[in-house]
Formats: C-alpha cells, sequence, structure tokens
C-alpha cells in the first residue's frame, strides 16, 4: 500500500484524533471507566469490564499509530474507522436504552451523539489518507 501524500491541516487533524483517542484510553482504565462499561451492550457476550480493558488498549494502539506510524498512516486510518464502526453499537444501545454517561443525560444528546460517529470516521479516513486511496483504486 502505498504513503498517500497528506497535507498540513490533515497531518493535524490525524495527530488530534490520535491524542483523541489515547485520552479516551486513559479513561478507559480509570476516570471513565464505568461510564465506558455503561456502552458496552447487553448482548455481547464477554464481561463489560474485560471489553472496557481491551477497547481501551486498541484505543492507545490506534492513537499511537495515528500519531507515529506515518508510513502506515492509510492502514491505521482505515483501522480506526473500522473501530469506529464496530463501537457505534454501543453508541445506539445507550440511546435506545437512555443510558446515561458522559454527560449525556437526556435523549436529544444521546441523539446528537450519534450522528458525530458519522463524522468522527470521515475524519479518520480523510486525515490518513486513505479516502485518497480508496479514490486512487478507482482509476
Amino acid at each position: 500500500m502505498e504513503n498517500i501524500h497528506t497535507s498540513k491541516t490533515q497531518n493535524f487533524v490525524r495527530i488530534l484524533l490520535g491524542i483523541f483517542m489515547i485520552t479516551a484510553a486513559i479513561g478507559h482504565f480509570t476516570f471513565q471507566r464505568d461510564d465506558f462499561q455503561a456502552q458496552v451492550p447487553n448482548w455481547v457476550p464477554l464481561d463489560k469490564d474485560l471489553v472496557v480493558i481491551l477497547s481501551g488498549i486498541v484505543e492507545i494502539a490506534l492513537g499511537l499509530g495515528m500519531i507515529f506510524l506515518t508510513k502506515y498512516k492509510v492502514q491505521v486510518g482505515i483501522a480506526l474507522a473500522l473501530f469506529y464502526v464496530l463501537v457505534f453499537p454501543g453508541n445506539i444501545a445507550q440511546y435506545l436504552n437512555g443510558t446515561s454517561a458522559f454527560g449525556l443525560d437526556t435523549d436529544q444528546t444521546r441523539l446528537i451523539r450519534l450522528f458525530f460517529q458519522p463524522v468522527l470516521i470521515f475524519l479518520t479516513l480523510w486525515s490518513s489518507g486513505a479516502i485518497a486511496f480508496f479514490k486512487g483504486l478507482k482509476r
């Protein structure tokens, strides 16, 4: 997979997303652990705390990858976008079950949050050069 050139703005956003992921991961292990456990849908067949720990580890790896693995930024961006897709059912479950977490304590705020996941996915794919990579495959 070729290394796609990205602009300074894309690189800035990519690094911000990496910092965001590392910060979120820290929350998995510390001050937001209960909130993250509340996000795990009841149908997931694993212990909620284990899911939170494992997803925190993945978030650290993806966050560090977004910042430092510039040679593989397209691959890391695709992996992070897929991660956002995989955790989206937790956001949906939070809305459907009326679960208060992360300061989202009304149906309106929980619904609004659902619309930010596609934005995160787009920003991840754009900032990592993955969109340009996929466009290049069409040629």
